[in-house]
């Protein structure tokens, strides 16, 4: 697999063996990890949260509990300043959520500062190797943060993490000192550019390479107006549909025109494995993020149901954003979530109807 970071005139795109499975308009607005200085607007006991100015038009939404039970953080209170990080940025109505708890991403290592969780990459399996991981991380940290160990760490000397993790910490100090001296709410540390984010999450993979592109490629164009479109066809001849709606993005699979190729069970299988190369792609092309249900054609045996189940989970796996498949529920559905980190391609790049309201219908001509 050939992966190519592309930097063109107003956005970064990511392509896999040439197909796009990223478009990321360049928005200044967006800081998604960035670490802010703000101050606590409105405390809400009730609602167990606190709006936090950040020096936006919206006050930033921040949990008075994290969710790490090894966090270091005291408490919340009203007019106090805080450091922050953006964990998602503002969406419609909604300001950007904030947490305490930072972290601060290398290419083998992510520092938490105000944590002392010492963790390992999910993507790493080797029992044996999350342990020696674990016990070098423990040894690095000493107690003054926490560490998860990324996937590049797997095959890194230890002096190697060890001189990243301090960088890390040291950056984390600097910032701690600029926070102290108080001042104009906003940026304390910039998490990066695009280009450097995608670098910095794909590192992973040595075959990463990354171009400049004076212009938008017709084929990267042509994939982002499919991307748009409610049907994407599969080459088999079924197709998917993708609709969002405002608590989850149900998508269904139909055989369309799929051609025979043996019984017809055999014809279901084949749609619904070619399904799920799709599924990812269009799910990260998108950004789609929090409840997706995906409603495959029914199959009767269980073999079969597994062979996809795997299918999809073996399409995520190269989705740099968390998602989570959480396998088939009681009514033949695949329930999965994806965080949500920015705005996906309807946001970026769309906007509703103003005839229809965004409902996708007009009212029909009344017969006389």
């Amino acid at each position: 697999m050939i992966r190519k970071i592309i930097c063109g005139p107003g956005f970064c795109a990511v392509t896999e063996d040439g197909v796009l499975v990223e478009y990321i308009p360049n928005d200044p607005s967006d800081q998604c990890g960035d670490i802010l200085l703000g101050k606590t607007d409105r405390l809400m006991p009730g609602m167990n949260c606190a709006f936090v100015d950040i020096g936006r038009k919206k006050s930033g939404f921040l949990p008075l509990d994290e969710n790490s039970s090894s966090f270091t953080g005291g408490k919340v209170r009203s007019g106090e300043n805080l450091t922050v990080q953006i964990k998602k940025e503002e969406n419609g109505t909604k300001g950007a959520f904030l947490t305490r708890d930072i972290t601060l991403p290398g290419t083998m290592v992510i520092l938490m500062p105000m944590n002392r969780y010492i963790g390992v990459s999910s993507r790493i399996t080797d029992e044996s190797v999350r342990e020696e991981l674990k016990k070098t991380g423990r040894e690095i940290a000493a107690d003054r943060f926490g560490l998860v160990m990324r996937k590049a760490a797997e095959a890194a000397a230890p002096e190697m993490i060890r001189q990243e993790a301090e960088s890390l910490y040291e950056t984390w100090r600097m910032t701690e000192e600029k926070a102290s001296k108080g001042g104009k709410r906003g940026c304390l540390l910039f998490s990066g550019s695009i280009a450097e984010r995608l670098q910095e999450d794909y590192a992973r993979d040595s075959i990463t390479t990354v171009q400049e592109s004076a212009e938008t490629d017709d084929g990267i164009a042509r994939q982002v107006r499919q991307a748009r479109e409610r049907t994407v066809r599969l080459p088999g001849g079924g197709n998917i549909i993708l609709d969002r709606c405002e608590a989850m993005t149900v998508i269904d699979i139909n055989t369309a025109s799929a051609a025979v190729s043996g019984s017809k069970e055999q014809t279901i299988l084949e749609t619904n494995l070619e399904a799920c190369g799709a599924i990812a792609q269009q799910v990260r092309l998108r950004n789609l993020s929090g409840i997706i249900l995906i409603d495959f054609i029914d199959m009767d045996n269980e073999t079969d149901r597994s062979m996809v189940l795997t299918r999809l989970e073996e399409c995520f796996s190269r989705d740099r954003v968390k998602t989570v498949i959480h396998g088939w529920t009681s009514l033949g559905l695949i329930e999965m979530t994806r965080k949500r980190t920015r705005a996906g391609i309807y946001d970026n790049l769309l906007k509703a109807c103003p005839v229809c309201g965004g409902t996708g219908y007009v009212l029909r001509e009344q017969r006389e």
